[in-house]
């Protein structure tokens, strides 16, 4: 029998890792979902299996819509964000479970400061690094949700608390620039951008870079300089609040699409999301620079100083508002088909949410799975010296 050497051998395995990121690395949308050996569509649009089929998993791109892991449940919660002891620092190693971290860190860098006195978090913002993006764990269908930050003040930088669905639901309180006396209240129904925007500007807070804020998409007031963002999000309408002070309500027969009859309202299991990011750059669109606040300064004596710009960070509070409470055993949603092609329904599931160890150094479980079995194969059969 010919014998194949270790370095032959090491060879056709380099070949199949560059073949199996090939194919992992592929696109996929609702209309180009993934094949069956990488079977989930990433919340970036890309193919693949492990983390790829965790938090932000898009089902309609995927295989089917049962190839993402089960998403789990919401749970009434005050999170003090200066404990970072359940702050995951990298999100590909996150394996699903939420009983052991409350937040995952999709991109970027955090540090702990105080500001007024109080514990926080700061999310930086570099030339060189990019933004950050702290995304929950968990997910919330129905509640309310607030945040307790202080903004940025710097043209093209911009800080936002969002919450964003595996199909790309997205409910936005987003603060641009230098602009820090209002905030931008927004929402999107599948990923889909309207001809005219949904957004409203909520002017005349009091300066949120200096100010605490409480922002709701809703939880209990907050006296000034002391401010919260909430949202209250229920099944048939969605409230912004700040302060515990409602500045706007939509409700769905708002969203309505005249010309089909789809009502364009967010209604899907959503993880919650904290952000400082990048607009004004040139890589960026014209409108988004301009609605930003222009090109960032990398030459603002406060980035000079500092070494980064920088959001605060001090708090969320969820209260969960199911349109049916999980019973005791209930752990996870999972989409299942509907009668409508508008959106798949959602379910409770005892389902685990966990899908075992990440792929390893960018090569998929199912390909590291073909590798050992490759492995296992040659050194029964004594091809490999």
């Amino acid at each position: 029998m010919k014998q194949i050497t270790l370095f032959s051998f090491a060879l056709t395995f380099l070949a199949l890792a560059f073949l199996v990121q090939a194919q992992q690395g592929a696109t996929c949308n609702s209309t180009t979902p993934c094949s069956s050996t990488y079977p989930c569509c990433s919340q970036y649009g890309f193919c693949g299996d492990g983390y790829y089929c965790l938090g932000g998993c898009n089902p309609l791109g995927s295989h089917t819509l049962d190839s993402c892991t089960p998403s789990p449940i919401c749970e009434n919660a005050n999170y003090t964000l200066s404990d970072t002891s359940r702050i995951l620092s990298n999100s590909t190693y996150f394996n699903g479970n939420a009983s052991q971290y409350d937040w995952v860190i999709e991109q970027g860098s955090i540090i702990n400061t105080t500001s007024n006195g109080e514990a926080a978090i700061a999310l930086l913002l570099t030339e060189n690094g990019g933004g950050t993006l702290l995304s929950s764990t968990r997910y919330v269908h129905y509640g309310q949700i607030t945040a307790r930050l202080k903004t940025g003040r710097w043209a093209g930088v911009v800080t936002a608390f969002i919450t964003m669905s595996s199909i790309k639901d997205e409910i936005d309180w987003e603060f641009p620039g230098n602009l820090t006396t209002t905030g931008q209240s927004n929402y999107f129904w599948q990923g889909v951008i309207p001809a005219q925007t949904a957004g409203v500007t909520e002017a005349g807070l009091t300066d949120t870079y200096s100010n605490w804020h409480d922002f709701t998409v809703s939880l209990q007031f907050r006296p000034v300089p002391q401010r919260r963002s909430r949202v209250d999000w229920q099944p048939d309408s969605l409230t912004f609040l700040v302060d515990g002070n409602a500045t706007r309500t939509i409700t769905t027969a708002e969203t309505t699409n005249n010309s089909t009859g789809v009502v364009q309202f967010p209604n899907t299991p959503s993880r919650i999301q904290l952000s400082i990011w990048p607009a004004g750059i040139a890589s960026s669109a014209q409108g988004t620079v301009q609605w930003a606040g222009g090109m960032i300064n990398w030459n603002d004596p406060d980035y000079v100083s500092a070494g980064h710009f920088y959001a605060l960070f001090q708090s969320v509070s969820v209260q969960c508002n199911d349109p049916t409470p999980p019973n005791a055993s209930e752990t996870s949603y999972v989409y299942s088909t509907n009668s409508s092609l508008d959106t798949p329904s959602i379910a409770f599931s005892n389902a685990s949410t966990i899908n075992g160890a990440p792929a390893l150094i960018g090569v998929s479980a199912s390909a590291m799975s073909t590798w050992l079995g490759m492995v296992a194969a040659l050194v029964i059969g004594g091809l490999v010296v």
